[in-house]
């Protein structure tokens, strides 16, 4: 008799109600009647669509470097990647021959750290698959004959489980615990120590060297008696590992500032999408002008429900946030100092020996440790105390919390339904007719449907899990990605690994239970011990195995797409046919896209958990696996060498997360085997159970080896006390003059402001489009009564013809469309891999401040500390006047200049906002109110 037969003697549909299916389906969902043929479908498929995509993309590579190698058009000399031919396979040499040395200059130390991760992990399950092949898949098979004969079965896939097995035979699965447990710690032993070379080599680099926040100190947590420059010196000097004395800032309150530039930001960009729609075709405008709603921050609209003109509004709008912006700099330097500020050494040893020593102590309840790039930190964070960011923390886990049980519903749902259609089919008896008469059909869209939808929802996990951990409290993206690598795996192997392979299991146990206890009246131990609970659950994973396979089996196609950029690629084409984009994102799709690490670190490290859950479970599990690695290894190495870049460089600190996770995944599949040996092991049960139990207390003395064996060395550059001795390196005069106040200030304080970029073929519209709205030539204001309300400008090149445009905006052809011509402004190549000197781009803020005045104290600093004679130097203009804030003002007041740009287009000079803040004079204008168009 076969299993088929076996499911529908247990499950007769004539004599069950619909709710009676309902729960018998919850109790056993997974059938296995199409396990074989969805494995077939999955590899074919997989494999197949593979192929075909990847031979798409040797054919495309050379004819498209915008999508497949941005990286080798944008970066400079020395971080561009080795030149590719034209040939379909050309990209191979170049990929394979780049060694770890030459790509940690070129791609950066988080990039280098992924690939030897991703070489790990094809390497481990190499050697896993290769073992579980000689061990497991022989004496599953042996014994299963013999067992299977019994019922009729051959299915090869479960051949290979330890559904036949009992007593003896799982001491194999005891000492393939052992073996496994040392591959896995071998290798992660050989990487912590790769991983150690590599970031000492990282700290002797130039760039690091040469680096201000390699020698910065990030003081958290300063009472308010010590919130200034010299209070900063006195809780450094309480450590006192150095003779250095450093040169200090204490954080300024920026109050809203951050806030109005993120509107500010908001409202440009909602502007360049308003223009680009209603300016599509030039030579036809549509009938009717935009309308839109007014913001909700906005407090000139009570009403925020009623359209207004969105042209008109978003012009105003901005102007108000300019004026806004300036006014509440004008007077950051009158407001109170922050609890936290910044330290700079003239020496890295100095630096770091402090940090290292102030790790273990709090001096004056404060909390020293590293500085990270500036561009790192997550400002509107520093200032929290350590209460409200415990606080944070509780409730982000228990959002946390909330959203994993939350989704276990669809999730179970998923797995009764979705992985196995012969269950749908027991409820829907329509559909159960289509299923028989084409079980080859539905057999391929079990094997894609279902792992297609289970990975859809996490595409959305990773954003979510950012936002909450911001809110918790993280001062640096770095800390950020971390937390949520963290958190996602959590998430996955919770809902994946318990809730979507154990969940039969648990339903039945249960159901069982409140049985016997209520209608056979047992008592509650003994209807445990009849039911059997771990070999329930045994059988339960052997049965849900065979997804597994097809859900690793689809992840190669997965790394396809990654590779041939299909999404990128795909959705190129169809906005710029289809949709309106402006020119901004237009030039941002040339630029080479971040890599998102923690998604794809918790992607792999979840692969990673579940061949290990299912290695002694499923050995195919391995193999799977392993061909998956073997393959992207290679893909990852040549997206990240010439696609990819790093958007904010860590310089390796990802690794003790993947590191603890890794060992997490050890110890889960530990856990599997132990479960097995209790269901199956019968007479010598507690014996091999107790022969495990050194394997959790090994994994923890690994952990706490590697601990204190590379750590420390690995962040930082020395912990041996200076004091007492001269400066190990002499010091560069330049480094004297560094105004850690500036490259360390918020960026609010000198963030230049967003000017509005429209095409250039509607250059010729905007005169007409904002009509009545004289520029600075004139010497009139457009207040509605003017006799030349109506007169367009006129050119002073050409006398008697009317001028182009009258607005401020950035015009962009279609040849200066490209991120080549922006690479160096800060709000493109700051999320592209510019504040990793991809571009050879400066990364000090101090060229952007033109003021003459100098920066004052806070109430709260008394003086400045001086010493050498240099003192706590800051660059003229820190109080940050308006002028050298923007690029433009669109303000049509006196005082405009010609914008500096990186294209070979020249910004028109007029005014696009009257009434602006004048950001581009030093003269001061008082602010108008909003014009008459409102």
């Amino acid at each position: 008799m076969g299993l088929g037969q076996t499911v529908r003697m247990l499950f007769p549909r004539e004599e069950l109600s619909p709710s009676d299916k309902f729960l018998e389906l919850m109790k056993d969902p997974f059938r296995a009647q199409l396990a074989t043929t969805s494995i077939k479908a999955a590899l074919i498929t997989s494999v197949g669509t593979s192929g075909v995509i990847f031979l798409l993309f040797c054919i495309l590579r050379p004819f498209n470097t915008i999508v497949y190698a941005p990286k080798l058009r944008h970066a400079d000399e020395k971080h561009a990647p080795p030149p590719l031919g034209k040939g379909l396979f050309a990209w191979w040499k170049p990929v394979y021959g780049s060694r770890e040395e030459v790509l940690m200059e070129k791609i950066g130390l988080d990039a280098v750290i992924f690939l030897r991760f991703t070489r790990m992990c094809r390497n481990i399950f190499l050697v896993l698959a290769a073992l579980a092949l000689a061990i497991v898949v022989p004496i599953s098979v042996v014994i299963n004959k013999e067992f299977y004969k019994q019922f009729g079965g051959n299915d090869a896939i479960f051949m290979m489980t330890p559904q036949g097995l009992f007593g003896k035979p799982f001491w194999a699965y005891v000492a393939v615990a052992y073996i496994f447990d040392a591959v896995v710690c071998s290798f992660l032993w050989w990487n912590y120590r790769a991983v150690h070379k590599l970031r000492r080599k990282y700290m002797d680099s130039p760039d690091y060297q040469n680096s201000l926040h390699s020698r910065t100190l990030m003081i958290t947590d300063i009472p308010r008696s010590l919130r200034s420059d010299q209070g900063i010196v006195q809780v450094a000097d309480e450590l006192r590992t150095t003779p250095e004395i450093p040169r200090a800032s204490i954080g300024r309150n920026v109050k809203d500032i951050p806030d109005l530039i993120e509107e500010h930001e908001a409202a440009v960009i909602a502007l360049e999408k308003v223009l680009a729609k209603y300016l599509k075709n030039p030579n036809k405008l549509p009938n009717q002008r935009p309308l839109c709603r007014p913001s909700k921050k906005d407090p000139g609209y009570p009403n925020k429900k009623e359209k207004v003109d969105a042209i008109n509004y978003l012009t105003a709008r901005i102007e108000a946030l300019e004026t806004q912006i300036r006014e509440v700099r004008e007077t950051v330097d009158k407001r109170d100092a922050m609890p936290y500020g910044f330290a700079s050494y003239e020496t890295i040893e100095s630096a770091h020996s402090v940090a290292f020593a102030g790790k273990r102590k709090h001096p004056q309840g404060t909390t020293v440790r590293l500085a990270t790039r500036p561009n790192d930190l997550i400002w509107k964070n520093l200032h929290l105390d350590p209460k409200t960011r415990r606080w944070r923390r509780f409730i982000n886990n228990l959002w946390i919390i909330l959203l994993t049980l939350a989704w276990t519903v669809p999730n179970a749902l998923i797995a009764v339904f979705l992985a196995q259609l012969k269950n749908l089919g027991f409820l829907w008896p329509a559909f159960q007719k289509q299923l028989e008469k084409n079980p080859t059909s539905w057999s391929v869209v079990q094997g894609v449907l279902a792992p297609a939808v289970t990975s859809a929802f996490y595409f959305f996990l990773p954003i979510l899990f950012r936002r909450l951990s911001i809110q918790a409290g993280d001062t640096t993206k770095t800390s950020r990605e971390r937390h949520v690598i963290h958190q996602l795996y959590s998430f996955f192997v919770f809902n994946n690994l318990f809730v979507f392979s154990l969940f039969a299991a648990v339903w039945t146990f249960i159901t069982a239970v409140v049985k016997a206890t209520s209608e056979e009246h047992k008592s509650f131990a003994t209807a445990v011990q009849d039911y059997g609970p771990f070999d329930k659950t045994m059988i339960a994973l052997c049965t849900v195995s065979p997804f597994w396979i097809t859900w690793l089996l689809q992840r190669n196609l997965g790394a396809a797409i990654d590779l041939a950029q299909v999404v990128n690629l795909g959705w190129g084409s169809f906005s710029r046919k289809f949709l309106n984009p402006t020119p901004r994102e237009l030039i941002q799709r040339t630029a080479p896209p971040p890599f998102d690490y923690a998604s794809y670190y918790n992607y792999f490290l979840y692969y990673s958990t579940v061949a290990l859950c299912f290695a002694a479970i499923q050995p195919i599990t391995l193999v799977v696996c392993a061909f998956y690695f073997l393959l992207d290894t290679f893909m990852k190495k040549y997206l990240l060498m010439y696609v990819f870049c790093t958007k904010t460089e860590s310089g390796g600190l990802y690794w003790r997360v993947i590191f603890n996770r890794f060992l997490v995944g050890t110890f889960l599949s530990n856990c599997v085997i132990a479960l097995m040996v209790a269901g199956r092991g019968y007479a010598f049960r507690w014996n091999m159970l107790a022969s495990m139990v050194p394997l959790p207390i090994l994994l923890i003395a690994f952990k706490f080896y590697c601990k204190r064996t590379f750590d420390d060395s690995i962040r930082y550059y020395t912990t041996v006390s200076a004091k007492g001795s001269e400066a190990a390196m002499p010091i560069d005069k330049e480094r004297r003059r560094d105004r850690v106040g500036v490259r360390f200030g918020h960026p609010a304080l000198y963030q230049k402001l967003t000017v509005p970029m429209v095409h250039e073929k509607s250059k010729h519209l905007l005169a007409e489009l904002y009509r009545g709205r004289l520029d600075a030539d004139t010497g009139y204001t457009n207040a509605g009564f003017s006799d030349m309300y109506a007169m367009k400008r006129m050119s002073k090149e050409k006398p008697g013809k009317t001028a182009g445009a009258t607005g401020p905006f950035e015009f962009v052809s279609d040849s200066n469309m490209d991120f080549e011509n922006y690479k160096n402004r800060p709000e493109f190549a700051e999320g592209h891999g510019g504040d990793g000197n991809l571009f050879s781009r400066p990364g000090t803020p101090v060229s952007t401040l033109a003021s003459v005045r100098g920066r004052s104290e806070s109430r709260d600093s008394e003086r400045a500390y001086e010493a050498d004679g240099a003192g706590v130097t800051y660059p003229a203009g820190y109080h940050t006047t308006p002028s050298a804030l923007r690029e433009m003002s669109p303000s049509p007041e006196r005082g405009l200049g010609k914008v500096e740009s990186n294209s070979d287009e020249v910004r028109d000079e007029s005014a696009l906002l009257r009434s602006a803040a004048p950001m581009g004079s030093g003269v001061h204008i008082a602010s108008q109110p909003y014009g008459p168009w409102i």
